[in-house]
């Protein structure tokens, strides 16, 4: 069973991701990050091979696509907040996009 990230957890799963680009959502015990690439069919292929870890971890985000233009939001609506899936998650779509 996933369970909401604990105060002593928050620090060491979500600081990498803040320093590569991740923000806390307002409002919202969430995290925030805009990809942006080169053009619609890089942004898209990214998001195929992004749905399929989705899939596979039976997590998935909340996103939307404007051309070359990916914004992701990343919530674990079981539990009201931040998991470790959240950053596992985030940690996957980083590496995806490199």
């Amino acid at each position: 069973m996933t369970e909401k990230l604990s105060d002593e957890t928050r620090g060491p799963l979500l600081e990498p991701l803040f320093a590569a680009g991740w923000q806390m959502v307002e409002g919202r015990d969430a995290i925030e990050k805009t990809f942006v690439f080169k053009d619609f069919v890089e942004a898209f292929g990214w998001m195929a091979r992004v749905a399929i870890w989705a899939e596979k971890w039976d997590h998935h985000p909340e996103w939307s696509n404007v051309y070359k233009t990916v914004e992701v939001v990343l919530s674990t609506h079981d539990v009201g907040g931040l998991s470790a899936l959240d950053a596992k998650l985030a940690r996957k779509m980083d590496s995806l996009a490199e």
